[in-house]
């Protein structure tokens, strides 16, 4: 069956309906990933938006329950070259097809997304539409133009009630922006006790739980709208261990004065250079987001820059001076990507163990 992706600047590609058979909106942004599919669409940050999948073929390992990084995905479509026609893996349990069906996910295949990527690499991301052929195109376009997103996007992927992580070491309080299940594994390896918390658990909420640390998870949208939780940083860098990531980092730069932006098509894939300033060192890391902390508001008698992605130079990576507190732009966690960040959860539990020794002491 037919389907087209129309973009807010009167852009209609033509192309092949797969996945779930609806209709949606969203924010149209790409990924340069080779390989998993599954976990960028089951990644919360990616709510309320249109997925474009540079790789030209998507699905040809199928998908499987161990590589989910949330239960209820709220990616809005799928846009692809081809979908593989087998899927062939030892963990597969399920086609890509399916599971967009499943997930109540319209993806669209075939349409030239080398084309679409330089269009929004040159015009920026913009508000587009999956839609099933229809007789009057003015009107699906007057829909799309009518239609308006969610900014309240953190509170609509958060977790509505606390839940237990369980092990039997440190104890760590998550909080979740719309966090993804390959922090809660790495967390596990290292048996953590953790507890993961809603976006808007307050300072003294947190505390009350006794936790020899806090992460600030990934999530989706602008830090800018969940101000509930630049207050509550405020407070806990001055009491715990902080570790963010991702959207955590941003609001861990707005609770410290930094300001943040907009960027033009964000970095979303998982082959993104970083450079490690006080090393030099390297790293490639995943990445998913569309805002950046602006590097002229960071106050240097406060924070101390650490990271910049290669490419474009943008902060990816705060350290407090005075409190035990660091942030990185990217997912450590690796998933899907590569391994090379990881060793920062092990730098969180070093603090974690230096803070409750010189108590101890």
């Amino acid at each position: 069956m037919k389907r087209y992706l129309i973009l807010e600047d009167g852009t209609v590609y033509k192309g092949e309906a797969f996945g779930a058979d609806c209709h949606t909106t969203g924010e149209v942004v790409f990924t340069t990933g080779m390989t998993g599919y599954q976990e960028a669409v089951t990644d919360q940050s990616f709510a309320n938006q249109i997925l474009v999948f540079t790789n030209p073929l998507i699905g040809n390992y199928g998908v499987n329950l161990d590589d989910y990084e949330s239960l209820e995905p709220n990616c809005r479509g799928v846009v692809c070259r081809e979908v593989a026609r087998v899927a062939d893996s030892w963990r597969k349990q399920d086609t890509f097809d399916n599971f967009l069906k499943n997930m109540g996910i319209p993806g669209i295949k075939g349409i030239d997304t080398r084309a679409l990527t330089k269009k929004l690499r040159i015009h920026g991301t913009m508000k587009g539409s999956l839609i099933d052929p229809v007789n009057d195109m003015k009107h699906a376009f007057d829909q799309l133009h009518a239609t308006v997103i969610n900014d309240q996007v953190v509170a609509q992927v958060s977790t509505k009630h606390p839940y237990p992580n369980p092990g039997s070491k440190r104890n760590i309080v998550l909080v979740d922006f719309g966090a993804k299940h390959s922090i809660l594994r790495e967390l596990s390896k290292r048996d953590c006790n953790t507890i993961v918390v809603p976006y808007d658990t307050t300072a003294e909420q947190i505390l009350a739980l006794k936790p020899d640390g806090v992460m600030l998870s990934n999530g989706p949208g602008d830090p800018k709208d969940v101000p509930e939780a630049i207050k509550m940083v405020q407070e806990i860098e001055k009491h715990l261990p902080l570790f963010g990531i991702c959207l955590g980092h941003q609001i861990f730069a707005l609770a410290n004065g930094a300001d943040t932006y907009k960027m033009k098509f964000g970095h979303r894939g998982f082959n993104h250079p970083v450079r490690e300033i006080a090393t030099g060192r390297i790293t490639f890391t995943s990445q998913n987001h569309g805002y950046a902390v602006k590097e002229d508001t960071v106050d240097t008698n406060e924070l101390i820059i650490t990271h910049k992605e290669v490419n474009d130079q943008t902060v990816e990576g705060l350290r407090h001076k005075r409190y035990p507190a660091f942030t990185v732009q990217f997912h450590p966690d690796a998933a899907p990507g590569p391994h090379d960040a990881d060793d920062l959860f092990d730098d969180f539990m070093h603090m974690i163990d230096i803070r409750k020794e010189g108590q101890n002491a």
